[in-house]
């Protein structure tokens, strides 16, 4: 890939302190205020930090006036082959230059959903999305449980719909 960094420049910042993966290579990026870049890569969105969020683990992501809030999802847990995530505080991100990343953001992370679906219940509900796992095959079902929402009777929806889904379809 060396021709290519040379024909169309390193897109990684000087002082970026971060180790990308063998392979790995940024399509965009923009500086924080106050320190740091956001990167974007095929494998996740690179934080200060500096730290890697996956597109998988993307909960939310919104623009405007110039600061993205980034909404990260961790898995707090499985439910058979279905992971269970919770969202964690969302943090704000000010850009005086953003260029292409909020619109490659957005690429990526409706890139990763291969289907998504709302299950209410009487007392809360969930979202239920099954997502590509940067650098890995196939797809996971991923369940975000609303708070306050009994998370064992999300569990046992989550289950049974992995099962389904690793089904041969036919």
């Amino acid at each position: 890939m060396g021709w290519l960094r040379h024909l169309l420049g390193d897109r990684v910042p000087a002082d970026f302190d971060g180790t990308l993966d063998d392979g790995e290579h940024v399509v965009g990026g923009a500086a924080v205020e106050g320190g740091g870049y956001l990167l974007v890569t095929a494998l996740g969105l690179w934080i200060p930090g500096p730290r890697r969020v996956g597109w998988h683990l993307v909960g939310k992501a919104a623009w405007a006036d110039g600061v993205l809030t980034l909404t990260e999802s961790e898995e707090t847990g499985t439910a058979g082959k279905a992971v269970v995530l919770a969202d964690k505080p969302p943090v704000r991100f000010r850009l005086a230059r953003p260029g292409k990343v909020p619109i490659l953001l957005r690429q990526r992370v409706d890139g990763s959903i291969r289907g998504r679906h709302r299950k209410d219940l009487e007392n809360g509900g969930a979202w239920f999305v099954e997502r590509k796992v940067p650098g890995q095959d196939g797809t996971v079902l991923q369940v975000r449980p609303d708070l306050g929402t009994d998370v064992d009777v999300i569990k046992a929806i989550a289950e049974e719909a992995a099962e389904k889904l690793a089904k041969p379809r036919g």
